[in-house]
């Protein structure tokens, strides 16, 4: 059974968080008594999936609260800065930002944010279902797929996105094999992805990022889905770094390459996708395995955490209002905007 990715103890008002640095050699948890507690969980990756910070941030608001109004406004800064590309942690923290403004002159703002944040929770896990219903749609009763980084149970308050796809379709009794891309440098394929889908009892089989092309070409794969960080407003889409290449591989055998999503990852303010920020990360993720350097430390490293795939590339995003296809420009506009 897999363990709970975020569990807010209401009593203690403490948000308690699976550490998936240590997945799943080590299954433990970090409470978070304070809001810089929650932000050093997103910055260090305790707790990581755009869904799941979008929910750990709205906690991190709820803890702050207790300390008044101006702990609020701080808050709201400081957790806006833990990760620059992943836009739910952003919608979050504007709608717990919303719900202040409204209630911030009454004495029980703090209990009102609160319920905000565990409705944000509950809302996830739903609005996962939904989309996954809708992505199940898409494969056939028997058929492979590939996936890449992890876009889970543990990437979201629950069911998840991409992989929460693949439970929707195990429920209608289909019958799936997936290949999940290791995911470097931190390897969330294969130290959370594999371990998710195992537990739940799927037929998985972990490669190396760079096999996937070669596998498409061996062996009929029915679709690539990944999950997303950030959808520009023409659906250029952001997600973990090798996701571009996967879709290019994709393309080039004609398989279909699909973004599964919650709509609160659209931005429309990012036009397109060069507007979408992209986070570098700490260049010894890549120099280091177990913390053991594999080159000298003197050459230098780039490490850019996401990519951004073109929209062209993407057959369709799935999202709980339904299954967008290009032109991703107007199909957006009209579920942000109808």
């Amino acid at each position: 059974m897999l363990p709970q990715t975020i569990e807010w103890l209401a009593e203690k008002k403490v948000l308690r968080l699976l550490d998936q640095r240590s997945v799943p050699n080590e299954v433990k948890f970090r409470d978070c008594y304070s809001m810089e507690d929650v932000a050093s969980s997103i910055v260090d990756m305790t707790v990581r999936g755009a869904p799941a910070i979008g929910v750990a941030a709205a906690y991190g608001v709820a803890v702050a609260a207790e300390g008044g109004a101006d702990a609020v406004l701080a808050a709201i800064e400081r957790l806006s800065k833990t990760r620059p590309t992943a836009v739910n942690l952003y919608w979050s923290l504007k709608r717990m930002s919303a719900v202040f403004e409204c209630c911030r002159k009454n004495d029980n703002f703090a209990s009102v944010l609160e319920a905000e944040a565990v409705k944000i929770h509950a809302d996830d896990i739903q609005i996962n279902k939904k989309l996954a219903f809708y992505g199940q749609g898409l494969l056939p009763s028997k058929g492979t797929v590939i996936t890449h980084c992890n876009a889970g149970a543990l990437a979201t308050a629950g069911y998840g996105t991409a992989l929460g796809v693949f439970r929707a379709a195990a429920e209608n009794g289909k019958k799936l094999k997936i290949y999940a891309d290791e995911t470097r440098p931190r390897l969330q394929g294969a130290r959370l992805t594999a371990f998710e889908l195992y537990e739940d009892g799927f037929d998985v089989t972990v490669i190396c990022d760079s096999m996937s092309a070669f596998l498409m070409s061996k062996e009929k794969i029915d679709a690539v889905i990944t999950g997303a960080d950030r959808i520009a407003a023409n659906g250029d889409t952001a997600n973990k770094i090798g996701t571009y290449g996967l879709a290019v591989a994709a393309k080039r055998h004609n398989v279909p390459f699909y973004i599964a999503a919650p709509a609160s990852t659209i931005d429309i303010g990012c036009k397109t996708g060069d507007d979408i920020p992209i986070e570098e990360r700490d260049p010894d993720e890549i120099r280091q395995i177990n913390r053991e350097l594999i080159f000298p430390s003197a050459i230098p490293v780039w490490n850019p955490a996401f990519d951004v795939t073109p929209a062209e590339l993407i057959s369709g995003i799935i999202t709980e209002l339904g299954v967008l296809r290009h032109p991703y420009t107007d199909e957006i506009a009209k579920i942000l905007y109808k």
